[in-house]
């Protein structure tokens, strides 16, 4: 079991905005939530209707996602900015 940080309380895992991309799909693998057909909306069995509930909310959670992480510095991809003695490691010097 991970130790806590002294003075820190609480759990030890991380929140990134990154995780709400994870929402919907996991929602969806809960078959009993909507594995039934009442109610009814506008005639259409609860099923139906809440996957096309899933929509917006999937574009409400990359949105914020997107608007979350804009500011956020990019890194540079593993190996730009290497000069070509950098990247030849199987030589010996």
């Amino acid at each position: 079991m991970p130790m806590a940080l002294p003075g820190k309380r609480g759990s030890t895992l991380r929140w990134s905005p990154w995780n709400l991309l994870l929402a919907v799909p996991l929602l969806w693998l809960i078959t009993p939530l909507f594995n039934r057909t009442g109610p009814e909306l506008f005639g259409m069995p609860f099923y139906y209707w809440f996957q096309f509930v899933g929509i917006p909310v999937g574009v409400l959670c990359t949105t914020l996602v997107f608007f979350k992480t804009a500011d956020e510095p990019t890194k540079p991809a593993p190996g730009v900015g290497l000069d070509v003695d950098d990247l030849d490691e199987g030589t010996s010097r």
